[in-house]
């Protein structure tokens, strides 16, 4: 994807994909043999007018401290969110975690968070990214220190002009290594040294995950860099909400992965008969 629309707006983008292709029943691992890796936001979690107001449904920690038991550990979420901002909305629970895009993360929930060779935004840039949140009422502004968010869910008429504002800085700033993340009501700002897939790639070379045959399920953007690196690891991906490109199948809603994790509980011996839809024949 050129730079030049990865700073159109979400709406810009062309979303039109090729049907899933089914996946051979062979090809699923048991929960022994793989590493369950999820996005949050728009996958486990239904999105919210602000990034704070997410909701954890009853449960749903539970489930994933119980596959990441089955998994022997390898079960991580892969976020944009910070492994902290990731800790709260699911405190007491602690997963491991890829959060900031792939600019930290955290193997096993004994171990101390660790950076990814990320370097932080410049200060000065931020400041004047920062600004753009005055262009109307209702945009909301995520420093999560590797990356500035501006949510403009509760103010969507104002999208373009802050896609506008963003291309703007880059063409007075051309040199500057960044990366504009368009999502979900969110445009996203960080440094083009690092992504989810360079994370997960870093994630799957350390115990527990090294070995394993990774299971990822994502919904946005963002998502896409780990879908494309899939075949590569020998896993599998899921989108959900949408068909994306090169995924096994997609989840119509958070609630039906959701459903589907837990059923994963119910039967250790494989994945099989616990597909997600149109992942099969």
């Amino acid at each position: 994807m050129t730079q030049d629309v990865m700073d159109m707006p979400p709406q810009e983008l062309d979303e039109e994909v090729p049907e899933s292709v089914p996946v051979p029943r062979a090809l699923i691992p048991h929960l022994g043999e793989c590493a369950l890796l999820l996005d949050i936001d728009g996958t486990l979690l239904d999105l919210a007018p602000t990034p704070r107001e997410v909701w954890v449904p009853p449960g749903l920690a539970k489930t994933l401290d119980r596959l990441l038991a089955r998994t022997s550990g390898a079960l991580a979420l892969v976020s944009g969110r910070s492994l902290n901002d990731i800790d709260l909305i699911f405190a007491p629970a602690e997963f491991p975690a890829v959060g900031g895009h792939g600019a930290e993360m955290r193997l096993s929930i004994d171990n101390e968070a660790v950076a990814s060779h990320a370097p932080p935004m410049d200060k000065e840039l931020k400041k004047r990214l920062a600004a753009i949140a005055q262009l109307s009422p209702g945009i909301l502004l995520e420093d999560k220190g590797y990356s500035l968010a501006l949510h403009y869910r509760l103010a969507p008429h104002a999208e373009k002009a802050i896609y506008a504002a963003v291309s703007l800085i880059r063409a007075d700033l051309p040199t500057a290594p960044i990366e504009v993340l368009p999502g979900k009501c969110v445009c996203e700002i960080k440094h083009s040294g690092f992504n989810k897939a360079s994370g997960v790639l870093e994630l799957m070379t350390h115990a527990p995950f090294k070995g394993r045959r990774p299971v990822f399920i994502g919904d946005d953007v963002t998502d896409e860099t780990v879908f494309a690196i899939m075949p590569d690891l020998g896993g599998l991906a899921f989108s959900v909400g949408r068909r994306a490109h090169g995924v096994a199948g997609h989840f119509d809603e958070p609630r039906d992965v959701r459903e589907w994790l837990a059923h994963l509980l119910d039967d250790e011996k494989s994945l099989t008969e616990l597909r997600p839809p149109d992942a099969f024949e």
